[in-house]
């Protein structure tokens, strides 16, 4: 029989992984939300998606990579010590943030022990801890914490969403994965025509924005603009419209612990895609 664990606020008891529409703190699916199961039902159900809620509804239940699916939900059962009496969300982490964003952040993907378990994007670890505090201190976020789903988090002018949505293995999702994925992305990027500015923590984040633009029809730099914290790359949406993308380095423990990133660092990239939105009204 699968264990029944009470949420970390709540209370309330969910199997793990979590079931669609059984109640999980800001759970964007049903029980009869459309399920991709293949890389071409991924295409035709992004493509499908018209708002951001109805493409995130419908990635957090994509079942597309049979390895990422194995591992999060072996991973959901098996659980970490320190959480071995909650709940793991065991899906796709779904983006999260305002529905008319100003300024996108694309990261890499799910943590295992993190969004992996809180179904929250950059919620639970300490990735997660360094990306919301700066948030807070820009004034995107309403709080500096972020600790599981149902603990108020808001975000205002921002979106959070990543190259894969799915926890991978050694935090490295092969490059079919990340090529079975993408389509989440190039739909969000279609969807969220509001931002001015995206922030790609990391190479693999820069990456697969200028890939994604470039499968949009918009316009990128020659020779291809190259990755570094506080790069900038001027993109051009079909339509016109400019959009900044700007480089960080990824709030991983790795960067974080040896000061390779310091919140200085990251503060200043964000509020330089502030300056870019509000320059651009």
């Amino acid at each position: 029989m699968v264990d029944v664990l009470p949420h970390p606020l709540t209370g309330q008891g969910f199997r793990s992984p979590v079931p669609p529409g059984s109640g999980w703190p800001g759970d964007p699916a049903t029980a009869e939300t459309p399920v991709a199961a293949t890389a071409g039902d991924v295409v035709a159900v992004a493509a499908g998606c018209a708002t951001v809620e109805e493409l995130s509804e419908r990635l957090s239940v994509c079942r597309a990579c049979p390895r990422l699916v194995a591992w999060r939900e072996r991973v959901a059962v098996e659980k970490r010590a320190a959480y071995a009496g909650q709940p793991y969300w065991g899906r796709p982490a779904p983006s999260f943030g305002d529905r008319e964003p100003s300024v996108l952040i694309v990261g890499l993907a799910p943590a295992a022990h993190g969004a992996n378990r809180t179904g929250r994007m950059f919620t639970g670890d300490r990735s997660g801890d360094w990306l919301y505090a700066a948030l807070h201190r820009t004034g995107f976020a309403n709080q500096a914490t972020s600790v599981a789903a149902g603990d108020g988090l808001m975000l205002h002018g921002i979106r959070i969403t990543a190259t894969a949505h799915c926890a991978p293995p050694d935090n490295k999702p092969t490059a079919l994965e990340k090529q079975t994925c993408a389509p989440w992305l190039d739909r969000e990027l279609e969807l969220a025509d509001s931002v001015r500015a995206i922030v790609a923590l990391g190479g693999i984040g820069w990456d697969a924005t200028l890939s994604a633009a470039r499968r949009l029809g918009w316009q990128v730099p020659r020779p291809k603009p190259r990755f570094g914290h506080g790069a900038e790359a001027t993109l051009v949406r079909a339509d016109g419209v400019s959009v900044t993308l700007l480089g960080s380095y990824h709030v991983s423990q790795q960067n974080t612990f040896t000061g390779r990133l310091t919140e200085a660092m990251l503060d200043a990239v964000l509020l330089r895609a502030r300056f870019v939105f509000l320059s651009s009204l």
